[in-house]
């Protein structure tokens, strides 16, 4: 197995990478670097990828590059060859589909095509990308499972991360490509974006700083720690979907096909308050955070839960880290890297 992951030097990429040449898997990284959070971050997980990908003797090779730019993406791999893809790389964040929709359109539309497209000419035995849970927009029965409807996205950001579900169909319909989409539920841990609550609400409370808590302190949200995120992909690669007997097929069901394309939530299927996270937050950090209640925002859901149960059945793992061990680390790692 040889693995193209893109998205390599980001959060999850990195983890991802880390433990792929743990297993003494080969890997490919991807990354174009972009700014919109601070690229310090990225440039050091890189660092980190080439030095431990040498302390266990492996190669590794992460170019710097842009999805978008597929005759780059293609020579990369007709001279780096892979079998397997997990597709990370995308334009992240909900708020910011709001101030920057093209970026949106750019990488996880135009970016997702090349990567089904390369797929496609090197026969690659299975394709794993990234999804996410707001695909499930406006949906309230909770919790979410992966045979509800998801056609009312409440944001661009879902809406291209539904789009790259259908895409991944058409190419496993058309091609006989296996893909599976992986619909993540609030990632967070250690190196984690620095737009996201966890790392956000840590700054601000060791500086001193009010936290804005949206919907007055009644969002929730299934946080999923990146350690369990990442077991799950280790033992999906070597399960590429089969096809479905059409017979089954009679009632629609968006997560499966006579294709070979599956569809997963990955979740912790522990949905807690924000004002729940905020306190473990505290806690670790001996300190009080100063809070301000404000209404939701636009393209933000009230809640989220997982119904992961199709996954566990896949793979015999559920994801099922505490919040509270899941804060810990993220705390211990923040205070040491930022000092």
């Amino acid at each position: 197995m040889r693995v193209l992951v893109t998205g390599a030097a980001g959060f999850i990429g990195y983890h991802l990478c880390i433990n792929l040449i743990k297993n003494g898997i080969d890997v490919i990284g991807y990354d174009n670097f972009n700014q919109y959070y601070d690229v310090t971050l990225k440039n050091k997980r890189s660092q980190l990828l080439n030095e431990y990908a040498n302390k266990m003797g492996k190669k590794f090779y992460l170019l710097k590059a842009d999805l978008r730019d597929f005759e780059t993406l293609c020579s990369f791999l007709n001279s780096h060859p892979v079998s397997h893809i997990v597709n990370l790389a995308a334009q992240a964040g909900v708020r910011y589909s709001l101030e920057n929709p093209m970026a949106y359109i750019d990488s996880n539309i135009a970016g997702f095509l090349n990567v089904l497209e390369v797929a496609r000419s090197l026969n690659i035995e299975h394709l794993i990308y990234a999804s996410s849970s707001s695909v499930y927009g406006g949906n309230t029965n909770m919790p979410f499972s992966e045979s509800d409807p998801v056609d009312h996205p409440l944001s661009l950001y879902a809406a291209t991360k539904r789009s790259n579900e259908l895409m991944a169909h058409s190419y496993s319909h058309l091609f006989g490509i296996p893909t599976t989409g992986l619909r993540f539920f609030t990632v967070y841990g250690p190196w984690g974006r620095p737009d996201m609550a966890l790392f956000l609400f840590t700054k601000s409370i060791l500086q001193n700083s009010r936290i804005s808590v949206y919907n007055y302190g009644k969002m929730e949200r299934d946080f999923t720690y990146v350690d369990d995120i990442v077991e799950s992909i280790l033992r999906l690669l070597p399960k590429p979907p089969a096809p479905c007997v059409k017979d089954d097929l009679i009632t629609p069901n968006p997560s499966a096909s006579w294709a070979p394309f599956r569809i997963f939530n990955i979740g912790n299927g522990q949905p807690v308050s924000l004002l729940r996270y905020l306190r473990a937050i505290e806690n670790e950090l001996g300190m009080t955070a100063c809070i301000d209640l404000l209404p939701i925002q636009p393209g933000d859901v009230p809640a989220t839960a997982s119904d992961s149960s199709a996954l566990s059945q896949w793979i015999s793992f559920t994801p099922s880290t505490s919040i509270e061990h899941g804060v810990k680390n993220f705390v211990a790692w923040y205070k040491g890297y930022y000092k």
